[in-house]
């Protein structure tokens, strides 16, 4: 390989974006990496510092921009080196406990609310079912 360039599997192994070297082919393989928007299936596709790599992960789409070839697969304080993370930010999700509407009803608002809408408890259908 010529001199600052190197094998995309390698790179994205060495950037943490894959848990093993095998698993960072698969994902060149199968078409999710893009080398400055052009789509490559090659693992062995070279890459330099500069390039573009957009990626299609599980947890969503990166886009990195590459600052330094690898050398070894370090910490991740280390990989997060070897890339500037161009990615737009996340629309932020809302947790359970956050967004849907407020934090889970007490027993006693759940009730409340039963009776608001007119469905019957389970309590009440016991109760009628023992007369």
């Amino acid at each position: 390989m010529p001199e600052g360039r190197q094998r995309l599997d390698k790179w994205l192994w060495y950037a943490r974006l894959a848990k093993t070297r095998t698993l960072a082919q698969r994902l060149a393989v199968s078409g999710h990496v893009r080398i400055n928007r052009d789509k490559t299936d090659s693992a062995s596709q070279p890459v330099k510092t500069g390039d573009v790599l957009t990626v299609a992960l599980p947890g969503g789409v990166r886009v990195l921009k590459i600052l330094a070839a690898g050398e070894r697969r370090g910490p991740a304080a280390e990989a997060r080196l070897l890339y500037e993370d161009l990615s737009p930010p996340e629309a932020s999700r809302p947790t359970p406990d956050q967004g849907f509407g407020g934090p889970r009803p007490t027993k006693r608002e759940r009730r409340a609310l039963d009776r608001l809408h007119g469905s019957a408890s389970a309590d009440e259908k016991f109760a009628t079912d023992e007369d």
